[in-house]
């Protein structure tokens, strides 16, 4: 009864979500923002993949109606928390009594996402701990909550988005949760991640603790820090630190080490109280071969260029378009717009006038959707910088982005 209840309960979102997007697309006014509110409201309650997609669809800050990315946002701060009872059953069926092992577990998370949420908790020692604990029941509806988001996504295909775009997407996410549920891989990038960046001064990765953890329950060392998403008010110095380092790690991951973390949620990076990075969650965490970021520093270089042609060979290159391509025209205001973040010294990267450029653009862009594709083999990976690239903008950062990337177009034409 419960997973029919759940099924049904999707079938209404997506029922809402594809009427707002037949409204808009016969020419109509959708009340984006009602929508937003009834999909918060449903998806923070259900958890689970669809919520995931639900948080990965509010980093696209410049693609969505306004009213709708706000209330969306609200599942990556807001989303409401599973019951304690529920929660305290995982933890008793893996400990066999939590009162056994721990002196005290905090029965409010102190966060909590679409598949799992954390809890401190502190050993008769007097150690302190967090414990990741994956949503009961999750992996027995996961399957059947994919099902449900693939025909939501179908509704992809009123904007001219390719069968297999949508399938490439689908798969991709669909790997991604299945992924997030395998609690002793996360554990395994954890202790990588610590080796890789020991000698990193502003970088701070917890260390998992297998003695506590198992498959539904990962515990590592607490370690404390401001979210960044609660950032926004803190002085400009640790700010700017805390970007400077996350472009930093971010650059070091691609070109180094060709990984990239995965989930950009701001609730999975934290500053303590030195202004270093805390990467919390190495629950995503994807390969990045060398020659599709070469593929991609291709685009950027003809962006920067202002060259329209190499834009549209480029895109060919990632198999981002097909056809004729996208009009001449459209490449150039889309070069104009981005060149700007590139101009020599610090640039603001939320500047408002870049973003409402980009905002722009956005109906020419879906108007051209027959010939202008996402990359199938690339999803994953420009949603992924995106979400990053969103997460420095919050933070206000000051970056000069031609220093940076100047190697690496250097780089890439090798």
């Amino acid at each position: 009864m419960r997973e029919r209840g759940r099924t049904r309960r999707l079938m209404g979102l997506g029922a809402r979500t594809g009427g707002a997007l037949l409204r808009t697309r016969l020419g109509g006014q959708a009340d984006w923002r009602a929508l937003g509110e009834a999909l918060f409201e449903g998806l923070s309650e259900l958890k689970g993949p669809a919520m995931k997609l639900a948080q990965i669809m509010s980093q696209w800050d410049d693609l969505l109606p306004a009213d709708l990315a706000e209330e969306l946002a609200r599942l990556q701060r807001q989303a409401e928390p599973m019951p304690w009872e529920s929660i305290r059953h995982t933890l008793d069926d893996h400990y066999g009594d939590i009162d056994r092992v721990f002196r005290e577990v905090e029965t409010r998370p102190f966060a909590s996402a679409s598949m799992g949420q954390v809890h401190r908790a502190v050993t008769h020692e007097g150690e302190t701990l967090v414990l990741k604990v994956q949503y009961p029941g999750l992996a027995e509806v996961l399957e059947g909550d994919l099902a449900q988001v693939r025909r939501l996504m179908r509704l992809g295909r009123w904007f001219k988005v390719p069968q297999a775009r949508l399938d490439s997407l689908f798969e991709e996410l669909a790997a991604s949760l299945r992924g997030e549920l395998d609690y002793c891989a996360e554990a395994e990038a954890l202790a990588r991640y610590r080796q890789r960046y020991a000698d990193w001064p502003g970088v701070v990765i917890p260390e998992p603790l297998p003695a506590y953890s198992g498959e539904r329950v990962l515990a590592m060392r607490h370690v404390p820090g401001t979210p960044l998403r609660d950032l926004e008010t803190a002085d400009d110095a640790t700010r700017q630190r805390i970007a400077a380092t996350l472009a930093d790690w971010l650059t070091e991951e691609l070109f180094t080490h060709g990984e990239l973390h995965a989930d950009p949620h701001a609730g999975n990076f934290a500053a303590d109280d030195q202004a270093r990075l805390v990467v919390y969650d190495l629950g995503a965490v994807i390969p990045v071969p060398d020659e599709r970021l070469k593929a991609m520093m291709h685009l950027l270089d003809a962006t920067l260029q202002g060259d329209a042609m190499a834009m549209d060979s480029a895109l060919l290159e990632l198999g981002g378009r097909q056809g004729q391509g996208a009009p001449l025209s459209l490449y150039r205001e889309a070069a104009e717009a981005v060149s700007a973040l590139f101009a020599p010294g610090e640039q603001d990267l939320g500047d408002v006038r870049v973003h409402r450029r980009l905002r722009e653009l956005s109906p020419k862009v879906w108007a051209a959707m027959d010939r202008l594709q996402p990359p199938a083999d690339t999803l994953l990976l420009s949603r992924t910088l995106n979400g990053h690239y969103w997460n420095l903008v919050r933070l206000g950062a000051r970056l000069d982005m031609q220093a940076r990337t100047a190697p690496l177009l250097e780089w890439a034409t090798r």
